[in-house]
């Protein structure tokens, strides 16, 4: 009985039947590993220029490779190649077609690599690639949180803890807080790139090659610092994804409380600000509706990128070395966490240059709650020299007295507050003043806005000259 040759043109030397149907379609990762078409090329490039170079090909077939890849490359972009699934991924579909370009000198191509070290070196192209770009959405959203800090830098709003409104301070200070939190995030993803910038290609299947590769010249070909020095680490570490979405999920929970102050900022509990029609959504039942969309999904999306964190960690967490197939799974969840960070951080920055404050609605709410409690404390321990401990006991006397009467500090009288300490004198008054209250916090780092402006100033300097 004559057996079924394979048909597979990777492994069918060893096989005499070809794999099923269902074994196609669950090891098939070309409708999304395609995204990496470019990098593909870039690689096998390198690889067949370092092959002629070492004379393991001949130049004439190296240049034939490279000239077709080319070809292909340019097909491709211009939509002119088509994905055969039946092909798996997107190397073999590459390899395929060229070989219908070439011939011959196509077969030679993947000679000394193996998709191993192919794969992987195209996933860091990709990542390194795409870093780049978040890093720079990520300054954009600085630039307009700190344009938009410097324009609200005295614009008075509540400060809150646990949601209750706690002491008065700017709204461009407010902002700045978040500018602060994304310098993090940004390094973050600076500090994986470096990390990731050693190149796996010519680490082979997981041992080296026994063919005399120059690894150093592939490496520099693709602009990474260095060849990774362990083969089995090279093909098998996916910590550079792992640190990668871990960034990006990190950022991503910033974005997500931004959104939500978003949200609740123009409520009409809040009525703080108000986004352009444009960036906004109504409803299809009730006409009066100006909703927020656009902050709530990129609040949500948080969950994708934690998701993906978590799914790329419980891959990775059980895995021996060197090269599983379970490592098929690291792409999509690199590439849903890279592209949607993308799109939340122009989303964000949209908001963020369309935002208009509500000054007055934001300055009453500032004064409300007896925000300037704190200052009354700190008032009586600077001018009457006791406790701060004491001066707590006191303040809180004095708004227990306010609940109880139904007024604000500012309408306590002075005989009133002479009962409680007969020390307290009438510049106490100037103490409760909202606009008083964030002028004097001019520690570093404080609410005042001198500090605002002039912070808001260096970081539109700083982010003009990373450009």
């Amino acid at each position: 009985m004559n057996k079924k040759t394979s048909k597979n043109k990777m492994w069918g030397g060893r096989f005499s039947s070809e794999p099923t149907h269902l074994l196609q379609e669950v090891n098939s990762s070309i409708h999304f590993d395609y995204k990496l078409f470019e990098d593909d090329i870039e690689v096998s490039i390198a690889h067949a220029s370092m092959l002629a170079n070492c004379k393991i090909i001949s130049k004439k077939d190296a240049n034939s490779i490279i000239k077709g890849l080319k070809k292909i490359n340019h097909n491709f972009k211009n939509g002119n190649f088509k994905l055969n699934p039946n092909l798996e991924d997107i190397h073999m579909n590459i390899e395929a077609q060229l070989n219908k370009e070439i011939g011959e000198p196509a077969k030679r191509l993947h000679t000394a690599r193996s998709r191993n070290d192919q794969v992987v070196t195209d996933l860091k192209l990709y990542v390194r690639k795409k870093n780049v770009k978040l890093i720079k959405e990520i300054s954009f959203l600085q630039h307009a949180l700190s344009k938009k800090a410097k324009d609200g830098y005295n614009f008075l709003m509540p400060g809150f803890t646990h949601m209750q409104s706690a002491q008065p301070i700017t709204f461009g200070h407010h902002l700045l807080a978040y500018v602060e939190m994304l310098s993090r995030d940004k390094s973050r993803i600076i500090d994986c790139n470096k990390r990731l910038n050693e190149s796996p290609l010519g680490s082979g299947a997981l041992a080296g090659t026994s063919f005399p590769i120059d690894r150093k010249m592939t490496s520099s070909s693709l602009n990474f610092i260095r060849p990774m020095q362990n083969s089995i680490d090279a093909v098998s570490s996916r910590d550079f994804i792992l640190e990668t979405i871990s960034s990006i999920a990190i950022c991503s929970v910033h974005l997500s409380r931004l959104a939500e102050e978003i949200v609740f900022w123009m409520s009409s509990g809040f009525n703080f600000i108000d986004l352009p029609d444009n960036l906004t959504t109504g409803s299809s039942i009730m006409p009066q509706k100006k909703n927020p969309d656009l902050a709530e999904l990129v609040r949500g999306k948080t969950a994708r990128f934690i998701s993906s964190f978590m799914n790329m960690a419980i891959v990775m967490k059980g895995l021996p070395l060197a090269y599983s197939k379970d490592l098929q799974e690291d792409k999509e969840p690199t590439f849903d966490a890279i592209e949607n960070m993308e799109l939340c951080l122009k989303s964000m920055t949209a908001m963020i240059k369309s935002i208009r404050p509500n000054k007055k609605n934001m300055e009453l709410v500032a004064g409300s709650q007896f925000s300037t409690a704190t200052d009354l404390a700190d008032w009586l321990v600077q001018n009457i020299n006791i406790p701060f401990r004491t001066a707590h006991e006191i303040t809180g006397k004095i708004v227990k007295i306010c609940i109880k009467e139904k007024i604000n500090f500012e309408q306590i009288s002075l005989e009133r507050l002479k009962k409680i300490d007969k020390r307290i004198h009438k510049d106490i008054y100037n103490a409760l003043n909202i606009r008083e209250s964030v002028e004097r916090k001019i520690s570093e780092g404080g609410t005042s806005p001198k500090n605002v402006l002039k912070q808001a100033n260096q970081w539109l300097k700083r982010l003009e000259n990373e450009k």
